[in-house]
């Protein structure tokens, strides 16, 4: 558990400033009349900016690697990094 708390502590962090920021701008923003479907409710706001600092937050992690290609042409197997 250790071991996955420090290899994706970055995406954990995106995830809860994401939700934070969520309900802060439907507090200060959000929807009064409850017309706007992500707005109007403060869960789904959450929600909202959690995927959204996920995915941001993703952007800046180092742990993608490339992955080794194999180009196979007349019988011999080359690896490309």
């Amino acid at each position: 558990m250790k071991d996955f708390f420090k290899k994706h502590w970055l995406r954990m962090t995106g995830i809860l400033i994401g939700a934070l920021v969520g309900y802060i701008y439907y507090h200060y923003v959000g929807c009064l009349s409850g017309t706007c479907p992500i707005t109007s409710n403060p869960y789904r706001m959450m929600i909202y900016g959690a995927l959204v600092g996920y995915l941001l937050f993703d952007l800046f992690s180092s742990d993608k690697k490339p992955k080794k290609v194999k180009e196979i042409s007349n019988n011999n197997v080359k690896e490309n990094n």
